[in-house]
């Protein structure tokens, strides 16, 4: 049985710890949900780490759809987070609510998450009414990456830092179910977890959230274009599958792959019938 949004709520009126990790795929979904992670998140970082995209911003309602699925597919017991994508809730509410539906609907997710604060709180609130739960994102957005001038920490002033206040806030009534907080100072982050009755999931906001999230291709260094301040490496994958795989080329070209030990048999009877008709 799935993990539900109750569970999560409780885990911080516990006490408890909440991991959470992006994943794109279904091997990945079953390793992580087999490792007891208890949210997965299908982020629309797969723009960068998967696609390879220099943001999040092409991202797609079917790209995030067909990955969304395979994680699902892979997972058992983890609560699976669709991330909306750029443009598929700013337009209209009514935009939003469709959209939202689809990754429950098609895509067999649990929740959603979108980005925003007060300028969003009210589509928050319309999706929750209709059965769908959100976890909202504040803080250093993606997609508004443009408009941010960059990957900057948010809410370094005392106006921002009172604006991300307000943004928490707003979302929380708003119905939201947990709040991702991104790049944001860690007394800050602090400050607003402890305002907050919903669970707060930090990344790059410091040990104080409920919760911390990473994205898988970081922590396991799969992704070499760059390390994010904010991440640990606890692998580096890169160099393991890129020695791997220069090991198999090698061998390929000398011919010490396949051996008999990798190659099928057949009855000798055949084999001497075809080389007799051959």
């Amino acid at each position: 049985m799935r993990l539900t949004i109750s569970h999560v709520k409780e885990m911080k009126q516990r006490g408890e710890k909440i991991p959470m990790l992006t994943a794109y795929d279904y091997p990945t979904a079953r390793l992580l949900d087999a490792a007891g992670i208890p949210l997965l998140l299908v982020g629309d970082s797969l723009g960068m780490v998967v696609l390879g995209y220099d943001s999040t911003v092409p991202v797609t309602m079917d790209d995030m759809l067909h990955h969304v699925k395979a994680v699902v597919r892979g997972s058992q017991r983890a609560l699976v987070v669709g991330d909306m994508p750029f443009m598929s809730y700013q337009a209209s509410s009514d935009e939003a609510l469709r959209n939202a539906g689809r990754f429950l609907k098609e895509g067999g997710c649990q929740t959603v998450k979108l980005e925003g604060g007060e300028r969003v709180a009210e589509t928050v609130r319309r999706i929750v009414e209709s059965g769908v739960p959100v976890m909202g994102h504040i803080g250093l957005t993606p997609q508004s990456v443009n408009q941010l001038g960059g990957y900057k920490v948010q809410g370094k002033t005392p106006r921002a830092a009172v604006q991300l206040i307000r943004d928490a806030h707003a979302l929380e009534q708003a119905g939201c179910f947990a709040l991702v907080l991104e790049s944001v100072p860690a007394p800050l982050a602090k400050a607003i977890t402890h305002r907050l009755s919903i669970p707060t999931i930090g990344i790059g906001a410091g040990p104080d959230c409920d919760g911390q999230v990473q994205v898988i291709s970081d922590m396991l260094g799969l992704f070499t274009d760059f390390v994010p301040k904010h991440t640990k490496q606890y692998a580096r994958l890169a160099d393991i599958i890129q020695k791997a795989v220069s090991e198999y080329a090698a061998e390929v070209r000398s011919g010490a792959f396949p051996t008999l030990k990798e190659s099928y048999a057949m009855d000798e009877s055949v084999v001497h019938e075809l080389m007799a008709s051959a």
